[in-house]
């Protein structure tokens, strides 16, 4: 059974992916010294031994790893190249767009809890009168999420990284609130018509949150982690800060700098550390975790629960009206979805989230096995592709001759 290279690299969509050019920063060489954390698996010495080479191939210092199988958390690992950095299985890194699944899943529970309708137009709900495109009125929640909202950053950019511009535009100081977008995009014409052409797009993400917001009656981090979180014992998982970390929350790197959009000053500051709001990416890139609490996080979708029933995992996965890749992959709810025949049935899903100073991945896949892996970086001198972290996690996988019984979840979560 060979089920490495599934292309997830080629389809791979990142959160920011210029949200910040500017110079390059030279980088000290720390005495590169590999350390790796958590209980040691022999079976599974092939995850360690692609993160060993990855991680020196780039420089990455910090990195982490967590692989579930047939529902058991059988790897946890925190691993370093560095004398000055110390990665512990429940670390934290920022996530990026993996934060996605979380929203959508938020506003699967509202439908479930009768509060809302994935048909619901999306002004409706949020009170947005006269758009400028008058095309808004037929973007409702299915379209949100399934990224046929009408915007596309390959046509107009990101808003969610024109901080600089929005601020300008409509003359208010930054750091911008997520009103400020949403007045600025309201301002504008749409790209495409909504429902006829997929586009990854962050800010209808942002506006996903704005509405579990408006319909919970709770802040958007309160109702994922009261609703979503907390029936899992999750409790590690948080909104990520711009400047300021949360305990055990790893420091992040990048070769770049770029102007901050945390103030109006035009200070130039490291690429992680203000080139971008982490308050305004909350809902499409702004989550905190541990790999094992991704895993965990992941494992959630594999049958129903008390926190999504059947209908609403039927949604998760559901075809879209449009935008189906040629190669058979599709957009769910949060999630990347490519159905599988050869081999067996079912369906691989997955996510990808890059942001300056991060990259990451999460994969669930048709047979029972799951993994994520975050780094604390994305971008280094080498030029190497980070995306190739997908095929040397398959080829581990591939090369497991027997899956361990243990299961390490009761340790992580109490």
């Amino acid at each position: 059974m060979d089920l490495s290279r599934r292309t997830l690299g080629k389809v791979a969509v990142a959160t920011g992916a210029a949200a910040a050019v500017g110079t390059v920063v030279a980088r000290s060489a720390d005495a590169a010294t590999w350390k790796v954390t958590g209980t040691a698996v022999p079976a599974l010495a092939g995850f360690d031994n692609q993160m060993k080479t990855f991680m020196q191939a780039r420089g990455v210092t910090a990195g982490q790893l967590a692989v579930t199988y047939k529902g058991r958390l059988v790897l946890a690992r925190g691993y370093s190249t560095s004398e000055s950095v110390a990665v512990q299985p429940t670390s934290l890194f920022r996530i990026a767009s993996l934060s996605k699944s979380l929203t959508a899943a938020a506003i699967l529970r509202l439908e479930q809890d009768g509060k809302l309708k994935l048909g619901s137009k999306v002004v409706d709900i949020l009170g947005i009168t006269a758009p400028v495109d008058p095309r808004w009125s037929n973007i409702t929640l299915w379209r949100l999420l399934q990224h046929l909202g009408g915007w596309d950053s390959t046509v107009s950019g990101d808003p969610n990284f024109k901080d600089a511009t929005i601020s300008q535009a409509l003359g208010v100081p930054m750091e911008l609130k997520h009103a400020d977008v949403i007045k600025y995009m309201t301002s504008q014409k749409l790209d495409v018509a909504p429902g006829t052409k997929y586009a990854y797009s962050n800010f209808g993400y942002l506006l996903a949150g704005r509405v579990i917001e408006k319909v919970s009656g709770l802040t958007y981090e309160a109702y994922v982690q009261q609703k979503l979180l907390a029936p899992l014992k999750i409790k590690r998982m948080a909104l990520g800060w711009s400047i300021a970390k949360h305990t055990g929350e790893m420091t992040y790197q990048s070769q770049y700098t770029g102007r901050t959009v945390l103030d109006g000053s035009g200070a130039t500051v490291a690429a992680p550390y203000g080139a971008f709001s982490m308050r305004t990416q909350d809902a499409n890139g702004g989550w905190i975790a541990s790999a094992p609490d991704l895993v965990r996080w992941a494992k959630m979708f594999d049958a129903p629960s008390a926190v999504l029933n059947s209908t609403s995992l039927g949604r998760v996965w559901a075809k879209p009206e449009i935008g189906i890749d040629p190669a058979g992959w599709y957009y769910g709810l949060g999630w990347q979805v490519r159905p599988v025949t050869t081999g067996g049935t079912g369906r691989n899903t997955w996510h990808t989230g890059s942001l300056p100073g991060t990259s990451t991945l999460l994969v669930r896949t048709y047979n029972g096995m799951s993994w994520a892996v975050l780094f604390n970086r994305r971008d280094d001198a080498s030029g190497k592709s980070y995306g190739d972290i997908d095929a040397a996690m398959w080829t581990a996988a591939n090369g497991v001759r027997t899956w361990p019984a243990n299961d390490l979840f009761p340790q992580y979560f109490s």
